[in-house]
């Protein structure tokens, strides 16, 4: 049995930049965190006692006879990539599904962890980010960017440069532990209770997509900006609320899908409370609200945003890992008879 725990991850700034048809002409850049909320899949070969030969529990329950028959795309494109027989596979998760924080890259990491390691095979973070993105992008032609599977993958704080030849170089960023923290106490999160699928908000945004290109060239100018302020000590941290406020108000323009009446709503009560800036996470349409606030404002944006679920979190550094390992004698059953 193999147990994998990957973190969510969070995007501060370049958001968009990362999809392929962007950087491949003009490069892009991204700003994210992984953080302390996770999903963890659960593998194990099946065993042979059952009308059916794999049994796979997500929000629901399959159990089929043919890989084909898998409902799930992401399942039955990475156990025919991998070649995986007979497999019993559970997902748990922190956070709902389709609300912003690369649930779905997360869940792609992690599973294809997990069945590397069932296999007796080491596949290092790059491996896992590379398998990821050719997964999701290529054998399920889900819409979308690469910075979800590379985070997910390596974990912690960092700047990923994604460049036009096709590679990304992930650069964790150097922050002061003290800094650090309040950076992460500064930030508020929130749950606005929508959820949507990233790949259809993704499409949504296609719309267009000449007109965006300005916008994006400019956000990915502001990962710059933002790194400067996290790594100069003299500068000061409210500047990164303040650049999160203008990169939101950018995505707005980049695409229809991005925001609602209801999530400009929110944003409004939240800065009028206090907040300095903030963002809707993800490719828009809902999910989660996070805000940077000074310690002293704190109070009257939770009370201004009562109606929402707040959810706490910390900076994680670890990337997907497997956290429990143990071998099985597993003997393909075409090699039994």
């Amino acid at each position: 049995m193999i147990i994998t725990r990957t973190p969510f991850r969070m995007s501060f700034f370049g958001g968009g930049t990362d999809i392929e048809s962007f950087f491949r002409e003009h490069g892009g850049a991204v700003l994210s965190t992984s953080f302390d909320k996770y999903c963890y899949v659960t593998v194990r070969h099946l065993p042979r006692f059952f009308d059916y030969t794999s049994e796979l529990s997500y929000q629901t329950t399959e159990r089929v006879s043919n890989i084909d028959d898998i409902r799930h795309p992401a399942i039955r494109n990475a156990m025919k990539m991998l070649n995986m027989h007979e497999i019993r596979l559970t997902y748990e998760a922190d956070l709902p599904a389709r609300s912003g924080l690369g649930t779905s890259s997360s869940f792609a990491v992690g599973m294809l962890n997990a069945f590397y390691a069932l296999e007796g095979t080491y596949a290092d973070k790059k491996k896992l980010a590379d398998d990821a993105i050719y997964l999701e992008r290529n054998l399920c032609n889900e819409a979308g960017g690469w910075q979800d599977q590379v985070a997910a993958s390596f974990g912690g704080f960092n700047r990923i440069n994604f460049n036009p030849d096709g590679t990304y170089e992930v650069f964790p960023l150097i922050i002061h532990p003290d800094r650090k923290k309040q950076l992460n106490d500064n930030l508020v999160m929130f749950f606005t209770g929508f959820t949507r699928l990233s790949s259809d908000m993704q499409k949504a945004n296609a719309l267009g997509y000449i007109e965006k290109i300005a916008q994006l060239k400019e956000m990915k100018s502001l990962v710059d900006e933002a790194e400067r302020v996290l790594t100069d000590k003299y500068c000061s941290l409210d500047e990164f609320g303040r650049l999160l406020d203008h990169t939101w108000r950018l995505k707005r323009q980049t695409g229809g899908a991005i925001t609602t009446d209801g999530i400009d709503l929110l944003y409004k009560k939240g800065v009028e409370a206090g907040a300095l800036g903030g963002k809707l996470l993800g490719a828009g349409g809902g999910g989660f609200l996070v805000f940077y606030v000074q310690p002293e404002k704190k109070v009257a944006v939770r009370e201004a945003l009562k109606d929402l679920l707040y959810v706490p979190f910390k900076f994680d550094n670890s990337g997907t890992r497997v956290i429990h390992y143990t071998p099985e004698s597993y003997i393909p059953k075409e090699e039994e008879e």
